[in-house]
């Protein structure tokens, strides 16, 4: 918290995936905007797919940031991000469609990455020819941010630059000019911006999870960008010193898109009935792919894990009404590996891969959630669930969401006090 001459306080808040993605980041962006003047994504591109639900329209966003919905706020794509902007304004174009004047409220980084065309040929062919397959989404967001370590990408800096744009010809070359005038008329300082406004309330939007980041999740089968909380400062243009709140979405089971370890993950055989009621309930299903998503207990390890390297200070619980109607809950508290107990999450995949779930039982409540706007509120079993998370990852569960709706959320300890 930073006071301002004024009098007042402003806050920088991040948000990031405490899981591996899909947690319903989208939704508490969008509910925290309200108090924000400022949102930036700072990593991520069109792989992301975030849903918001306001009075029942559904909303699926991949690269504009969730505050949009908010006709006050200002957005902004930051230095971070890979940008596909045939998709960034087929998206735009859905939002006006929708009645969201965006004009004038949406900038992008002049740092900020471009997908090529012939990235998504190379990503798809990239992952079909690797022995372990990573299962990819095929946008060329993998290609993007290698090509960005390779030094040869071009950020939207580069656009008027004449010896960067005659490295490129075809496709590529017609690609860049036909959205050209578009980017430049949106393209910013970020770093002089976040100066700018350095006394207002911004709010910073991560993609993904922090266990799919490229450096602390369980690589290879990660995503290519840096989404964990570090990452809202490279790839946004502030400080550390200018973070104030660090906020974790889970939700109160496990999903994973794609291949890669996923300990708890529900054994399709003896649970493939519970499998298909989470994954239905949930409505997990893939906003960018349609894929249907791996489905799991609640994994604790993985989740205290993501809180000690983000220092989260706090948790955000989602779809915790999707238990609703069971007898019992469970959720990891350690793995077996080999005939031995582990309490600490693995950097080691074959460990993983081994690992089976040590899980703790929990009563359900047995009555909807959904018209509950206090915790003191929550049936007792519910808030004994949330107390043990809280234990056991020594961080407090600061906000609960009980639906899709903007309205179906409430808050424990607001972030921007």
């Amino acid at each position: 918290m930073h006071l301002v001459q004024s009098g007042g306080f402003y806050m920088n808040v991040v948000i990031i995936g405490a899981q591996w993605g899909d947690e319903g980041k989208g939704k508490i962006v969008d509910y925290l905007a309200e108090d924000a003047k400022y949102v930036v994504r700072y990593s991520g591109g069109p792989n992301a797919g975030h849903t918001i639900v306001v009075d029942g329209k559904q909303f699926a966003l991949h690269q504009v940031p969730s505050g949009i919905l908010y006709k006050d706020k200002t957005v902004f794509l930051g230095s971070g991000m890979v940008i596909d902007a045939e998709a960034l304004f087929n998206e735009l174009q859905m939002l006006k469609d929708n009645g969201i004047d965006w004009e004038g409220r949406v900038f992008i980084s002049d740092r900020a990455q471009l997908i090529l065309p012939k990235y998504r040929t190379m990503d798809k062919e990239r992952d079909a020819q690797r022995k372990r397959p990573i299962g990819t989404t095929g946008r060329g967001m993998g290609i993007a941010y290698a090509e960005k370590a390779h030094r040869d990408g071009v950020r939207l800096a580069d656009l008027d630059w004449a010896d960067k744009m005659a490295e490129f010809d075809g496709e590529d070359l017609e690609y860049i000019n036909k959205y050209k005038d578009q980017l430049l008329s949106m393209r910013v300082d970020l770093v002089a911006k976040m100066h700018e406004f350095r006394k207002d309330n911004i709010l910073f939007e991560g993609a993904q999870g922090a266990m799919l980041d490229i450096d602390s999740g369980t690589y290879p089968f990660v995503s290519s960008g840096t989404s964990c909380a570090a990452g809202a400062c490279t790839g946004s243009g502030i400080g550390p010193h200018q973070i104030d709140k660090i906020l974790g979405v889970f939700k109160a089971y496990q999903t994973r898109v794609g291949n890669g370890p996923m300990p708890t993950e529900f054994n399709n055989e003896s649970e493939g009935e519970l499998c298909q009621y989470v994954r239905d309930t949930g409505r997990e299903y893939g906003v960018t792919t349609g894929r249907a998503r791996r489905c799991g207990y609640l994994d604790l390890v993985a989740l205290r894990y993501a809180c000690r390297f983000n220092s989260m200070d706090g948790l955000v619980l989602t779809h915790l009404d999707i238990y609703d109607a069971m007898d019992q809950i469970e959720a990891c508290v350690a793995y077996e590996i080999d005939g031995k107990i582990v309490t600490d999450f693995p950097a080691n995949v074959d460990m993983l891969n081994k690992a089976k779930p040590v899980l703790e039982k929990f009563k359900g409540w047995k009555t909807s959630l959904k018209e509950i706007k206090k915790y003191s509120k929550l049936p007792k079993n519910a808030r004994n669930y949330i107390e043990f998370i809280e234990a056991f990852t020594e961080t407090p569960v600061s906000i609960i969401s009980v639906g899709y709706e903007r309205n179906e959320t409430f808050i424990r300890k607001n972030p921007w006090k």
